[in-house]
């Protein structure tokens, strides 16, 4: 009988509706209550000043093993993981080999209950080896374990290979994840299709090529009945399409990166690869409609879409270097640069896109405090100044548009069942 108490802290859970200053009771991995509490406890974590939340949740994470480990593990990755206060993360099945048999999914599962770190869910490869062609064994992957599933970063462009897995996977009650672009579109772009890119003279991704991927899938969605959750998401049109889409009753649910809510393209005017990611970079109408969406629950939820690689494979031409940035270390304290403290958000929505919000999506019963949940906590220090060193990652993968920012919050200590897992 192991008990640990957090005294003092303001305890926020937006699945719950609950924002106070509390003590927070575990017991044997497990919520045991909310209030005041004299009981003496075997562990006491003095949280006075602080904000103590479920285990943060990053459901766009990939973690390149098997078959990149030069970029990424499942060990490191989910290391990485505990330093950003993400207590659970959903990885994408684009390793090698794919996700793509009950195999491949349970060997995800071994290898993080090995490295005991973060708690990592997998997700399936909708189709065999992401290809598009033919789907994989959805039966057999959710027996395995999978909560969901997708191609990664390849888009569902084959509309009846989708319309079937939405068909299928809704028997198992489990969403479809699509990075809505349409690959003619977007072939062979480096950033946004803009002013900045005629000036640069890089081929553009244009806009269009999300808002009419959204289109298809949400059309899709109203004659399945299926569940489409649309992955990155960062255009105006594409953020106006979901919100008619949620006031008509259909079952599509959004993610998106603080990148994207942060950053425009006019960064890339220093051909920094950094700044090199998919969705693009886009100018400030798209972000002010990012914004927009958070404020009114159109975008359900925050990920870091946390794509390392290795600095060989980010140091090449523009045109060569793979998209993606390493983000599961920057999450916490870049949303709370861009969407705390100007007002934006307040702390129980931003916690609600960080745990509740895609708990509920992956159907994980994780991101709440409810009595008899798992004991899964992020103490997070809203006041502390630091400056975000790459170098200092626990990720194998350095490649961050966020280097050298001087940001305000970070987790400062980090319970996985119960247990202390990271500590500042």
């Amino acid at each position: 009988m192991t008990s640990t108490r957090i005294r003092g802290g303001r305890v926020i859970d937006p699945s719950q509706g609950i924002d106070t200053v509390a003590d927070l009771v575990l017991q044997d991995g497990k919520v045991v209550s909310i209030g005041t509490s004299t009981a003496t406890a075997d562990v006491e974590i003095d949280a006075t000043d602080m904000i103590v939340c479920p285990g943060l949740i990053d459901m766009h994470v990939s973690l390149r093993e098997p078959g990149f480990e030069e970029d990424e593990t499942i060990a490191t990755g989910a290391a990485a993981a505990l330093a950003g206060g993400i207590t659970s993360v959903a990885c994408m099945p684009d390793t090698q080999p794919v996700v793509d048999n009950r195999a491949a999914a349970e060997f995800i599962i071994l290898q993080a209950g090995r490295a005991g770190l973060a708690n990592v869910f997998p997700l399936g490869a909708v189709t065999k080896d992401c290809n598009g062609e033919e789907l994989a064994e959805i039966g057999q992957l959710v027996e395995a374990g999978v909560v969901a599933f997708s191609d990664a970063t390849r888009p569902l462009a084959n509309a009846e290979i989708m319309r079937r897995a939405l068909e299928y996977c809704g028997m198992f009650n489990r969403p479809i994840f699509n990075h809505p672009a349409v690959p003619e579109l977007v072939h062979g772009g480096v950033m946004h299709e803009d002013y900045v890119s005629t000036e640069l003279g890089l081929r553009g991704m244009p806009a269009a090529a999300e808002d009419i991927a959204v289109g298809r899938d949400i059309a899709l969605a109203k004659v399945t009945g299926g569940r489409v959750h649309l992955q990155t998401i960062s255009s105006l049109g594409s953020i106006d399409q979901i919100r008619r889409a949620k006031a008509a009753g259909l079952r599509v649910t959004a993610e998106i990166t603080p990148h994207n809510f942060t950053l425009m393209d006019d960064r890339l005017r220093t051909f920094n690869s950094n700044y090199k990611v998919d969705p693009p970079l886009r100018t400030a109408d798209h972000l002010a409609a990012c914004i927009e969406g958070l404020q009114d629950g159109t975008i359900d939820a925050i990920c870091s879409d946390h794509q390392p690689f290795a600095p060989e494979k980010k140091s090449r031409e523009l045109n060569l270097v793979p998209f993606g940035a390493s983000g599961l270390e920057t999450l916490l304290p870049i949303s709370i640069a861009s969407l705390i403290e100007p007002g934006h958000l307040d702390w129980p929505q931003l916690i609600g896109k960080l745990t509740n919000g895609p708990a509920k999506i992956l159907g994980i019963p994780k991101g709440t405090l409810a009595t008899g949940a798992d004991a899964d906590v992020t103490i997070i220090d809203p006041q502390v100044e630091w400056t975000i060193d790459a170098a200092q990652f626990r990720s194998r993968g350095h490649n961050t548009p966020f280097d050298g920012w001087k940001v305000r919050g970070r987790a400062r200590t980090v319970l996985v069942a119960g247990v202390v897992a990271y500590e500042v």
